[in-house]
């Protein structure tokens, strides 16, 4: 998917780097897979705030996708590629034979007109949904079930894919797009082939504005604050000793950097082997 710069006549505009929506084809979305969408505030149920930044915003409706992909050996033709606000990746409603109309997360290459199923018999295509066990190995995958008939959960975001490396047993070893080599059950499914716009990493918002528009509210650093609000806070001025930068902590008392991952994790059994670090 390609990418939009701009004149630089203002100054937004001199860094804005901004989907083209060429691969976009229907503006309007299906009125019967919308669903309210409530806005939190990034609060719990008691109004406490448990993710800080999190405020504003457009106001949006939920497209309902389904990631199970529970209508097995049925062809469902592919309407139009749609914007989601509520996601980076594009979508594509379908619609199967029988009249039945769906969102499918849209694979790279998937256009408008060409046909998807899911089954267990069917061709490795983007956009077809199989069983591990059937995937061609060194196939490139996404939407990946972690429990076998709880729906994709597993490489979802915009430009994401898996590899599925090798298979042992009743078990598939799949390479994360973390490198983290997983196993997962063989009778998970998964969809064949890359999540659509790629180039979501190297956009670039232009301005502060757009960012709120989105429900994203300002950082502030620690170091900018008081004592009694963040580790960090305190000191004369732009201080590196006396209470500020010495101490890289989060706001909350971990050290940054911290592995915050339990050690008996039950699920840390299904890991082969860990992500590298990527080299500085």
């Amino acid at each position: 998917m390609p990418l939009k710069e701009f004149r630089p006549l203002t100054p937004p505009q001199r860094y804005k780097v901004l989907p083209s929506f060429e691969e976009v084809t229907k503006k309007t979305p299906e009125k019967s897979l919308l669903s309210p969408l409530k806005r939190s505030g990034g609060r719990n149920n008691t109004g406490r705030i448990t993710t800080r930044h999190i405020g504003g915003g457009h106001k949006r409706h939920y497209r309902l996708v389904d990631f199970k992909r529970r209508k097995h050996d049925v062809p469902a033709k592919v309407l139009g590629i749609e914007y989601d606000p509520n996601r980076t990746c594009r979508i594509a409603l379908i619609q199967y034979e029988d009249g039945q109309k769906s969102y499918i997360l849209s694979p790279a290459g998937l256009e408008v007109g060409a046909t998807v199923v899911a089954g267990a018999k069917v061709a490795p295509k983007p956009g077809n949904s199989m069983p591990l066990s059937e995937v061609p190995l060194g196939t490139a995958i996404h939407n990946i079930e972690l429990i076998p008939g709880n729906g994709g959960k597993v490489a979802r975001a915009a430009g994401q894919q898996a590899i599925l490396s090798n298979r042992d047993g009743e078990w598939a070893l799949v390479k994360m797009p973390s490198g983290e080599i997983r196993r997962f059950n063989s009778n998970c499914y998964c969809t064949i082939g890359q999540v659509g716009n790629r180039d979501h990493m190297n956009e670039v918002s232009g301005k502060a504005g757009r960012t709120r528009w989105q429900g994203t509210r300002p950082t502030v650093r620690g170091m900018c604050m008081n004592p009694v609000d963040h580790p960090n806070g305190g000191g004369e001025g732009k201080s590196k000793s006396g209470g500020g930068r010495q101490h890289l902590l989060s706001p909350w008392g971990h050290a940054k950097g911290e592995k915050t991952r339990k050690k008996k994790k039950p699920t840390g059994t299904f890991i082969v082997e860990r992500r590298k670090n990527k080299k500085r």
